[in-house]
């Protein structure tokens, strides 16, 4: 594969540039905004729940101290609970309160009114070909 030119490099930028600007996505709640980290976990401990702080750091791709710092602002904003699930005062699995559920329910919906708006100025086949497009980068590994 041979690598791209300056040039498509440069209007492939300018294009995400726009892109960010014009689907800026509001926060779902309306308190305080999350860090961006503070909503992987949430979407992550949703997928997963009782999951361990480790699989979370590492399925983020962060040190556990970063995580560490992310789940004390969530339990503080009452969205993430720690549990104590077993004999070992070590081990906390992650689970998401009430409200971190609302909240993540709400921040899912928002993005999926975001792809759908996204995908409404193309054409069926445009958006099948986008689509794929999209999953294969997302998908590659150099």
């Amino acid at each position: 594969m041979s690598s791209p030119p300056d040039e498509q490099v440069a209007d492939l930028a300018a294009a995400l540039e726009v892109f960010s600007r014009r689907f800026k996505l509001a926060d779902a709640d309306s308190g305080k905004p999350l860090a961006e980290i503070d909503k992987h976990i949430l979407h992550y401990v949703e997928a997963n729940p009782d999951c361990g702080p480790t699989d979370a750091a590492r399925y983020l791709g962060v040190a556990p101290t970063t995580l560490s710092s992310a789940t004390d602002r969530l339990a503080k904003r009452g969205l993430l609970e720690r549990l104590r699930p077993s004999g070992d005062r070590r081990a906390v699995a992650l689970r998401l309160s009430k409200e971190g559920q609302a909240y993540a329910a709400a921040h899912k919906k928002a993005y999926m009114a975001m792809f759908r708006k996204m995908l409404d100025s193309l054409t069926v086949e445009e958006r099948g070909a986008f689509v794929a497009m999209m999953k294969k980068i997302a998908s590659y590994e150099p």
